[in-house]
């Protein structure tokens, strides 16, 4: 970068950078009020917080807090994703300026583009290159059930399937990210997320022969919303109604037994999907960007 353009960055960088601070336990009310400000686009922070609240290491990462007329304003989650929450100009600076100075620890920057877009850009410097950064990514929500029929055969995985269910885990992984979720540690950490998915959070799938040909998780909830996440369908059963029906079938699930609004968010270019989820009586609500390292 050019002196003239480092300059640039630290005048922007040095309005509001100080203020970003970690959120002190007795802000639990007010940080509830922020991320229940928006129920979809929070959804992972909210269940991250309110997880926080029942088991100690529920939050599985830091607490950023922005003020404003001594009040909290914005958060920004950092753990193995960096979360900015109803973060303005501002809290942005504040936000960049925490991370750059800790050195990047996150895999990826996640959530609402008005907010990671800023972000990225003043990381970028010193952070980047990102292996891949989506910017446009829409976020969709339902809040009643699917105008399609559910898959009967779609169901919750049991305890004695996961051995079953982790093949498909890894290929919708490594084909949604671009990397294998096995190359780090050898899947360790990535077979115990999958069991703890389908041990305390509602796993679904359709199981046929011993194989999956259709997944998807309930992988974030909070009272106000869920997201769904890991959708994914066999090969050589895509492009029939498999998913259409499969994801049917998970919404009516999730709104009956889990939250009233269900949510996910896709990349703009997987046209198919976004066909897929309109048709099971998702709308677009929203914009989420991804930068992936």
């Amino acid at each position: 970068m050019s002196r003239a353009g480092q300059s640039s960055l630290a005048q922007v960088l040095k309005s509001g950078a100080e203020s970003a601070r970690l959120v002190d336990a007795s802000e639990a009310g007010a940080v509830l009020e922020i991320v229940d400000r928006d129920p979809v686009a929070n959804v992972f922070v909210s269940s991250r917080v309110r997880a926080a609240a029942s088991v100690p290491w529920g939050l599985g990462g830091e607490l950023w807090g922005y003020p404003a007329a001594g009040r909290l304003e914005s958060l920004c989650y950092a753990g193995a994703n960096l979360v900015p929450v109803e973060a303005g100009r501002d809290a942005v600076r504040a936000f960049s300026e925490r991370a750059r100075r800790q050195r990047r620890r996150c895999s990826s920057i996640v959530g609402p583009a008005d907010a990671v877009d800023p972000l990225w850009r003043l990381l970028q410097p010193g952070w980047g290159p990102a292996r891949d950064v989506r910017r446009n990514q829409p976020l969709m929500a339902t809040s009643s059930p699917s105008p399609t029929p559910p898959d009967p055969a779609v169901r919750r995985v049991r305890p004695d399937e996961i051995d079953i269910l982790l093949p498909a885990c890894v290929a919708m992984f490594t084909e949604e990210v671009g990397v294998s979720p096995l190359a780090s540690d050898g899947g360790g950490m990535f077979c115990t997320w999958v069991a703890e998915l389908v041990n305390s959070g509602p796993s679904f799938a359709r199981i046929e022969g011993g194989r999956v040909l259709f997944k998807a998780e309930i992988g974030l909830v909070s009272p106000g919303a869920c997201q769904v996440q890991g959708v994914w369908v066999a090969p050589e059963r895509r492009g029939g109604r498999l998913s259409i029906a499969g994801m049917a079938a998970v919404v009516d699930y999730a709104l009956r037994e889990i939250a009233p609004i269900v949510s996910l968010y896709v990349n703009d270019f997987n046209q198919p999907a976004r066909r897929s989820y309109h048709r099971v009586g998702f709308t677009e609500v929203g914009t989420f960007m991804s930068v992936l390292f």
